[in-house]
């Protein structure tokens, strides 16, 4: 097989291994809000799913409606924190002041609906369907976090559906349907600081296993 696009796999590897956790964001954004919903877009249109039942939805929040956005988090998250211990609320609530400093939010979610459609569908695997949702949600992610980070901004994810009162003002926020479930949420920016350093990883020898 030949290359696709003049690409090759060692160079779309190497894309994929730039890509870092990135907490030191600013409140900028060197790439057009247009070019952000292009690459989710173009991720939406290719991105694999099981039976390609396309359970993924993905919201774009930018500029004063991201900080409008953690806002609500922040709000609905304090009495949940609080309710573990001040100690919790004042680690976690610094946190998400950091979070809310970013320029944007990209919000990824499980269409409900398309599940229980998927499920009559496909009966003989309706018992696999949601696990198979998450694997695609995670490729979409992950797509669209490196194209991100390819044109120079910064992200880090985060699972704030943990919490249902916030996963509650999320989507209110948001205006989804009751049916969208919250499964990752990205901020991005431009880079505060410099880019994060690869982290240690297990050998292969733990992690691999060749059977020929």
């Amino acid at each position: 097989m030949g290359l696709i696009a003049n690409l090759s796999a060692d160079q779309w590897l190497a894309a994929a291994s730039h890509r870092r956790t990135v907490y030191t964001l600013k409140g900028t954004s060197n790439v057009p809000d247009d070019r952000v919903k292009e690459i989710i877009e173009h991720v939406l249109s290719f991105a694999p799913s099981s039976y390609n039942t396309q359970p993924v939805r993905i919201t774009l929040v930018t500029g004063p409606k991201h900080k409008q956005l953690w806002d609500r988090v922040i709000s609905a998250s304090k009495p949940v924190l609080k309710g573990i211990g001040d100690d919790v609320w004042n680690s976690m609530s610094s946190r998400f002041e950091g979070f809310k400093g970013a320029y944007g939010s990209i919000l990824f979610w499980e269409s409900g609906q398309t599940i229980k459609e998927s499920e009559e569908t496909h009966p003989s695997s309706a018992h696999m369907l949601a696990e198979f949702s998450d694997h695609a949600n995670g490729m979409h992610q992950i797509l669209v976090w490196t194209a991100l980070e390819l044109e120079g901004l910064g992200a880090n994810l985060q699972h704030l559906n943990a919490m249902p009162p916030v996963e509650a003002a999320i989507k209110k926020f948001c205006g989804v349907p009751d049916d969208y479930k919250l499964k990752a949420h990205l901020n991005y920016g431009d880079d505060a600081a410099e880019h994060p350093t690869k982290p240690e990883k297990l050998s292969f020898s733990e992690t691999l296993k060749v059977i020929s």
